[in-house]
């Protein structure tokens, strides 16, 4: 039996609107070659200027995973040669990273990181649109990206994937990236290698350049783990290798052998001074930091006692998060499971049809805090909150719950005499099944209950009317 080891460097774009080391144009798209300058084409006689809020990202992220933020780091340079790099040499940290250490929690396993840095996207090479050559677009040429680099401590394809998946949910919960993979605002590279269960020593690995979807990286080390099996099983060794990978055929290549450190020649920048980040600037971005997924999740299973699942659901994105919780602000566990249900069930399904955030729903947060009390009040059915009044408020959103239930006729009834009469007539229907029930064939119950509540139109009160159908069937 084998062990697949992973580790991940995770690349992602920052969201600021110009780049890391210019004032050139950062977003996405736009004609090939017009978001670019002297700077970012490395004219000669041209340097570089640190973009501020790149360092505020890079720091938060790093606060978001646990990170040790180092207050004092540089920048170093990269050496290598590639078409869609316009100086020859990428600036990036190698030495003295913004952030070290750190984790990221996917269920009950705790991924460690092993360091951040900030460095300079390269320009985007095309090599489809032309039958003989290669086309460049530098406009993602000085592009802001952090990587993420993660410890060897991913075992599987799954983990690799809630790995990337809860990075993604981080970046934007902290508003520094869309996450967008298609966009290629988030990619990784995976290291690979595979070792016999129960060993300590790693195995050789293969780097997975550039994979850029969630799918793509689940069929990639698949395909890599078996692959690199297959050699060994044969007596083989694994060869060290950059490869990249082919979702036509969910295979993975060989581009080069994998260059070490050395081979970039990496030394200290010397057009950029050192990141020094100062106590109070530190604690002012500590201070902006919104309440992490873990905090809201935390609150949500213990101050409104909601399961894990209703939890998970409603802290996947940050705006949810936060509408949750001021809906339930001042409400018991009782109510607070009400509302979750429905906006687990109801509202976030309406605004991914009506493509628009909670915030924007037009119902005043009140008049659902008032759906769900006359749910819990037995005024209403939870089945006809969600098929008719529901879709009534969104419809009238200046009515409250209360009002559109009476004018839907949609309210239940506790009336005794209301309720006396129809338990009267349905168990005159079923004479031979209260014998039954009175020799103990208690679940009949079931059976009464539907057909009171058929005979009621469904405005029988559960609790009230059950207390006295059983009260009249003990008699």
């Amino acid at each position: 039996m084998y062990e697949t080891v992973i580790g991940l460097e995770v690349h992602v774009q920052l969201n600021t609107r110009s780049k890391v080391f210019c004032a050139d144009d950062a977003s996405f798209g736009g004609e090939p070659n017009t978001h670019i300058s002297i700077i970012s084409l490395a004219q000669p006689g041209t340097l570089p200027r640190l973009n501020e809020r790149v360092v505020e990202s890079a720091v938060k992220v790093g606060l978001a995973m646990g990170c040790t933020i180092d207050q004092a780091s540089y920048f170093d340079r990269k050496n290598y040669f590639y078409p869609d790099l316009p100086k020859g040499y990428q600036i990036t940290q190698d030495n003295k990273p913004i952030c070290v250490g750190g984790s990221v929690r996917i269920g009950e396993r705790v991924i460690n990181i092993h360091h951040i840095h900030i460095e300079e996207d390269a320009g985007k090479s095309i090599h489809d649109q032309d039958p003989q050559d290669s086309l460049i677009d530098l406009n993602r040429a000085g592009v802001p990206l952090l990587e993420i680099v993660s410890q060897p401590d991913l075992r599987s394809a799954a983990e690799t994937t809630a790995f990337m998946d809860e990075i993604r949910r981080l970046v934007r919960w902290i508003d520094v990236s869309d996450g967008n993979m298609e966009e290629g605002s988030m990619r990784c590279d995976v290291n690979i290698s595979v070792r016999k269960m129960g060993e300590t020593t790693y195995g050789q690995r293969c780097e997975i350049k550039n994979v850029n979807s969630m799918r793509f990286a689940r069929k990639a080390i698949e395909f890599e783990t078996t692959r690199q099996i297959e050699i060994l099983e044969q007596g083989g060794t694994v060869q060290q290798q950059t490869r990249g990978f082919d979702p036509a055929t969910g295979t993975t290549y060989p581009q080069r052998d994998k260059e070490n450190a050395h081979d970039y020649r990496y030394f200290p920048e010397p057009d950029l001074p050192p990141i020094i980040i100062s106590d109070a600037q530190l604690q002012s971005i500590k201070e902006s930091m919104p309440a992490l997924p873990v905090d809201m999740f935390a609150y949500f299973t213990t101050t409104l006692q909601l399961p894990a699942y209703d939890a998970d659901a409603l802290t996947q994105e940050r705006e949810v998060a936060t509408w949750f919780s001021a809906l339930t602000q001042d409400t018991s566990p009782i109510i607070a499971k009400g509302l979750s249900n429905l906006t687990i069930n109801k509202l976030l399904p309406w605004c991914a049809e009506m493509k628009c955030a909670l915030a924007d729903c037009p119902v005043p947060v009140e008049h659902w805090k008032g759906l769900v009390q006359l749910i819990e009040d037995g005024k209403i059915s939870a089945s006809a909150a969600n098929q008719k009044l529901v879709p009534a408020m969104l419809e009238q959103p200046t009515q409250t719950a209360a009002d559109l239930a009476q004018a839907l006729n949609l309210l239940q009834s506790a009336d005794n005499d209301f309720l006396a009469n129809i338990i009267h007539e349905v168990v005159a229907r079923f004479p031979d099944k209260v014998v039954e029930y009175k020799k103990g064939k208690k679940g009949l119950i079931g059976m009464f209950m539907g057909e009171i509540m058929k005979a009621a139109k469904g405005k029988a009160e559960p609790k009230t009317t059950q207390a006295m159908l059983e009260k009249f069937l003990n008699q």
